[in-house]
């Protein structure tokens, strides 16, 4: 069982900025919450540290931290599905919505945008980099959610993000025909190329979205 917090350690989680979770205190009080895996340290300069969010966890918590969770994955490193952050595809059973999620989804798309910055030629962060276009399906999701944008559950309606035969292009599909726009300006925003579909049975839309690159 993971030992609570120290009055110290819980002092520098309740300082936390509520927004980004970034931390200050001593450099031993910051590294023990590292160890903790409350807390990460960005890999790049200055090397400032942030709330995991089993560190945001601890903060809300009313009468305690929570049993220990795995780290959130830093900034700048990828984020793996079935590692520390998964992005949904559609139609898995959703047991973590809320706020919770959404602070992990921020930070993966934040970390993702670092390393488009870091990767990318050119240091943009407005178009997919070779890591997406290796990940196509786990990307492109995590876009949509990140935009706001709510996946499929079990029994409940949203959007299904799949691969497909053709290279570098997912599909996109959602029963609702505005909710598919807007997966499309989503996608768009965040640097794909989309275009609209109808099957050939049934006659559903669907997106087909690939990386841009250029």
């Amino acid at each position: 069982m993971t030992r609570p917090p120290t009055a110290a350690q819980r002092r520098v989680i309740e300082a936390a900025d509520p927004e980004t979770g970034r931390i200050t205190g001593s450099p031993a009080l910051l590294a023990r919450l590292v160890v903790l895996k409350l807390a990460f340290r960005h890999p790049r300069p200055p090397h400032d540290h942030f709330l995991t969010p089993a560190g945001h966890r601890v903060r809300e918590a009313e009468d305690g931290p929570p049993a220990a969770q795995p780290a959130a994955q830093p900034p700048g490193e990828p984020a793996a599905p079935g590692g520390p952050f998964a992005a949904r595809l559609g139609g898995e059973r959703v047991t973590d919505a809320g706020p919770a999620r959404a602070r992990e989804v921020r930070t993966a798309w934040q970390g993702l945008l670092e390393i488009r910055r870091m990767t990318n030629p050119d240091g943009s962060t407005d178009r997919p980099c070779a890591w997406e276009r290796s990940r196509l399906a786990p990307s492109a999701a995590l876009a949509l959610e990140a935009a706001g944008l709510a996946p499929a559950g079990e029994d409940t309606p949203g959007y299904r993000v799949r691969d497909t035969p053709q290279p570098e292009a997912v599909a996109v599909r959602h029963p609702d025909r505005s909710a598919l726009a807007a997966c499309g300006a989503a996608l768009h925003e965040a640097g794909w190329q989309v275009s609209e579909h109808t099957e050939t049975r049934g006659g559903a839309h669907y997106l087909l979205a690939s990386p841009r690159r250029t």
